[in-house]
């Protein structure tokens, strides 16, 4: 998506367009801060819990019988705000994830609360793990301990740093076993910053399986075979040979 600065009423109505566009999905995942783009003013910008992007979010997964995934700047409480991941199933079921790795060097931690759960959401027997953009960069927190098959980053991830995008959402992949779904932004924000996309879906192998063309509002669809997920991780087991790890919370 291109996001319109601070108009959730806009980016609600891009959303529910680029969605009925291209029906048929089970799961469609939308970028980071979705309705809103990334904002280091949550004062300005953020929503209260149960908000219009959530309602939407709900109300959308019910009409079109899939789940729907993206994050919204949220007010947990009075001046506390979190950077906070959505994973929404038709049947109303909400699962919450809190951005956990904040982006010190715009000052993101400065304006908003971290999260300490790694939260996996499951749907149509399907493991999710929920992660947000800056989260890609720190590979212990998105290790498989057999308790996910698939990774979801939403982000507003800049052209200046998408050569590491690319390459860190294929080791993702490739490192957990895992598939990995990236959704990005395109466009410009009111930070000044420029995003050409790079949204894609990658297979445990590392191999693409779809992926969005540069600087184009669209969306792209891939099936997730979780048979042959299965098939590869009991003939090639590496995770059972991975090293052990205590994730401490930082103050």
């Amino acid at each position: 998506m291109n996001m319109a600065a601070r108009d959730v009423h806009e980016n609600i109505r891009r959303a529910d367009a680029l969605i009925d566009a291209h029906p048929g999905a089970e799961l469609y995942v939308l970028p980071e801060m979705f309705s809103t783009g990334f904002d280091m003013e949550p004062d300005q910008c953020a929503e209260p819990v149960g908000g219009p992007s959530l309602q939407w979010m709900t109300n959308k997964a019910r009409e079109t019988g899939a789940a729907i995934c993206g994050s919204v700047a949220t007010a947990v409480e009075l001046f506390t705000f979190t950077n906070r991941m959505y994973f929404v199933t038709p049947e109303g079921d909400v699962t919450i994830y809190d951005k956990r790795h904040l982006f010190s060097y715009s000052g993101e931690d400065q304006h908003y609360a971290a999260g300490d759960e790694r939260v996996v959401a499951t749907y149509k027997g399907v493991r999710f793990l929920l992660e947000v953009c800056y989260d890609l960069r720190f590979p212990v927190w998105s290790r498989c301990c057999d308790d996910y098959d698939v990774i979801i980053y939403v982000a507003n991830w800049p052209t200046k740093r998408r050569n590491a995008w690319d390459a860190l959402l294929r080791a993702r992949a490739i490192e957990n076993q895992a598939w990995v779904v990236g959704a990005n932004r395109v466009g410009e924000d009111q930070l000044e910053c420029i995003y050409n996309g790079g949204s894609v879906v990658i297979d445990a192998y590392g191999r693409t399986a779809c992926e969005a063309p540069d600087d184009e509002e669209t969306v792209v669809m891939a099936d997730i075979d979780m048979q042959k997920l299965a098939e590869y991780r009991a003939k090639f087991p590496s995770l059972r040979d991975s090293d052990s790890f205590e994730i401490v919370h930082n103050s």
